[in-house]
């Protein structure tokens, strides 16, 4: 019987259909896809506006979790039936994945395939872009943008764990969420200037701003910036035009830095993987940090599990239980 996965149909239908299986190349592993989970760049590539990158599946999905069933002849032997999860460029809407070994992590102890598929993305992401680009250093301090959603959640928590000062901006039905993960000061989005807020608590400014806002942020961030401020900029939801104070920007030595990591060449991302593995993976362990997940649907419910997103009212992540994603590995 062939694998099944989630297909892009007519006007973005979204159909739970028979495929053929992928190929399985050199130095890769086959999965039994038990779960995966939901982000904006896959509402983003259904409407045809995010081109998948060269090399990728076109099947939806970003990461996924699962058990090793099959591994190239090259790979360094796995067990079969091993718990992983991993990162993706594309794929994961299916049950069964294949990935690059390189990319596996192991799926923490105690957690569910379900939780393990609400972790890559958004911890790679949040790491990524706070510590390997936005320079983080010990005793700075960060704004958090969407701190409510998934990568919001991650980088919260990754900063209460390595002692960073966080404000966050949400909607004030999200800011209980953003203190219980780890947000020490928060700012209503909608009825606060988030820039004079920070400023009025911490003159300074803050050191690291994670925006997926874009354009409608903007100039408040550049205030918000401290002298030497990184403004690390990972969505444009709210536009991809804004006005940059180059005369700040100079004086103060702020940087602004672009940041994607789904079209990152794949040598790259094994090296951030590996910095994840080292850095993030064992506070998994210990429990210092957590999965964030506002629901879990059956796979052939995609549709509505893109709506959810799409509404802006989640907190954390939204998976797709594909087989026994409830199973917690021993």
């Amino acid at each position: 019987m062939p694998p099944h996965a989630i297909v892009v149909g007519d006007h973005g239908a979204l159909h739970w259909s028979p495929i053929s299986a992928p190929a399985l190349p050199p130095g890769h592993v086959r999965l039994r896809a038990r779960a995966t989970a939901v982000n904006r760049a896959d509402l983003l590539q259904r409407a045809g506006r995010y081109p998948v990158p060269k090399g990728a599946s076109p099947i939806l999905g970003l990461e996924v979790a699962g058990e090793v069933i099959e591994c190239a002849p090259d790979v360094a032997p796995i067990a079969l039936g091993t718990p992983v999860c991993a990162l993706l460029e594309g794929g994961g809407y299916a049950e069964e994945v294949v990935v690059d070994a390189r990319m596996l992590l192991p799926l923490p102890k105690g957690l569910s395939y379900a939780e393990g598929a609400a972790l890559p993305e958004v911890f790679y992401t949040a790491y990524l872009n706070l510590w390997m680009e936005g320079a983080l250093a010990e005793g700075e301090t960060v704004l958090v943008h969407a701190a409510a959603s998934g990568v919001g959640t991650a980088a919260l928590q990754l900063c209460r764990a390595f002692g960073h000062r966080c404000f966050a901006t949400a909607s004030a039905p999200k800011l209980a969420a953003a203190a219980t993960w780890g947000a020490s000061d928060l700012i209503d989005r909608n009825e606060e200037d988030f820039a004079e807020r920070v400023r009025s608590a911490l003159p300074e400014g803050v050191d690291v701003i994670l925006d997926p806002v874009g354009a409608s942020y903007l100039a408040a961030n550049q205030r918000a910036l401290a002298r030497r401020g990184r403004l690390v900029l990972i969505g444009l939801m709210g536009g991809s035009t804004g006005t940059l104070d180059l005369g700040r920007m100079l004086i103060q030595r702020q940087r602004v830095v672009g940041s994607v990591l789904r079209s990152r060449d794949r040598d790259e991302k094994v090296e951030i993987t590996r910095r994840i593995r080292q850095s993030v993976w064992p506070r998994f362990e210990d429990r210092s940090l957590r999965p964030v997940i506002h629901a879990t649907l059956p796979i052939c419910d995609a549709t509505v599990a893109h709506d959810l997103l799409r509404d802006n009212a989640t907190v954390g992540k939204v998976v797709l239980a594909i087989a026994d994603a409830d199973e917690r590995p021993a």
